[in-house]
């Protein structure tokens, strides 16, 4: 009896494919979340003002505003009106990211992915053990209490402990004791529990996929019928139960993975050497023979070649 061997995640979607192309997605969010923090670095830094103001609210080339619809909603709960120009961007925003889908923030725009990504490599390496993972709706806890304390204390409540303004802050003016809150949650992925912050703590990202329920940007597992089962996608993805439904499902279940909480990070993309992943629309209904079907074609293979 013949068993696959094991060799590291995606090395076999590299040797078929080449590395480039078997880490383009992961190239393109760093690309993205530099560039997004630049944008707003470059201001302050170089005195090139082509936007002013951080991923809370902005104002792009003096008249574009952008705001983060959850700042918006929390300022509001704390009985703090927004301007007109801060609804507006809030509402650009909003409908954004409800369009494309909501936690793309989470691995395209947000500055503190990178800083979770090294620690779930770091964990990894150091073979350390999964550790202490919270219930799937941890995070919803999290996000109503953070909108109950603005609402008894009449102030953006979040904006007191978020890494990812301590982050903006601390690049411009010295990061001093914004480390702490940057370290603090690289040390929690890293020791406390495995891909822990994002995944199951972090109200911005909880937000966002809530808004984000039915956009209409989607990763589809098209090629399903052609998994061997080599567990790679499942290894990377940092919302792993999101991928049974439809990479295991049957000719009749959609291959289109619809959860909210899929970040659309494009990793089960590069990491499938079978290709069985791609980016699409939910609303595309293209064939997609499930699991099932591998299992009507092996007993004429098999016949084929006793033949």
């Amino acid at each position: 009896m013949s068993s696959k061997v094991q060799t590291p995640v995606g090395q076999e979607a590299v040797e078929k494919f080449g590395w480039w192309r078997a880490h383009r997605f992961l190239l393109l969010r760093r690309t993205t979340q530099v560039f997004f923090l630049a944008i707003f670095l470059i201001g302050p830094w170089f005195g090139i003002w082509w936007v002013k103001g951080n991923l809370s609210g902005s104002l792009t080339f003096g008249f574009l505003p952008l705001t983060d619809p959850f700042i918006t909603v929390q300022s509001i709960l704390g009985g703090h009106w927004p301007e007109l120009t801060a609804l507006i961007g809030a509402g650009i925003v909003g409908v954004a990211y409800a369009l494309i889908g909501g936690r793309v923030y989470c691995s395209w725009v947000c500055p503190i992915n990178p800083v979770t990504d090294g620690a779930h490599w770091l964990h990894d390496k150091l073979g350390l053990q999964k550790g202490w993972q919270p219930k799937s709706g941890t995070r919803y806890w999290v996000l109503a209490m953070v909108l109950v304390v603005s609402a008894l204390t009449g102030t953006v409540a979040w904006e007191f402990v978020n890494p990812i303004s301590m982050l903006h802050r601390g690049l411009i003016f010295g990061m001093g004791f914004a480390w702490a809150f940057v370290a603090s949650v690289f040390l929690f992925d890293l020791f406390v529990s495995r891909r822990g912050w994002c995944g199951h703590l972090c109200p911005v990202g909880s937000f966002y996929g809530l808004l984000g329920q039915k956009s209409a940007l989607r990763v589809s597992a098209g090629k399903r019928a052609a998994c061997d089962d080599c567990m790679d996608c499942f290894a990377v993805c940092p919302e792993m139960q999101v991928i049974s439904p439809a990479l295991r499902g049957s000719d009749a279940d959609t291959p289109l993975i619809l959860s909210p909480d899929c970040t659309n990070c494009g990793r089960c993309i590069d990491v499938c050497a079978q290709d069985v992943f791609s980016f699409t629309h939910r609303f595309d209904d293209t064939p997609a023979p499930g699991r099932d079907a591998r299992a009507r074609t092996q007993p004429a293979t098999r016949a084929n070649a006793a033949a």
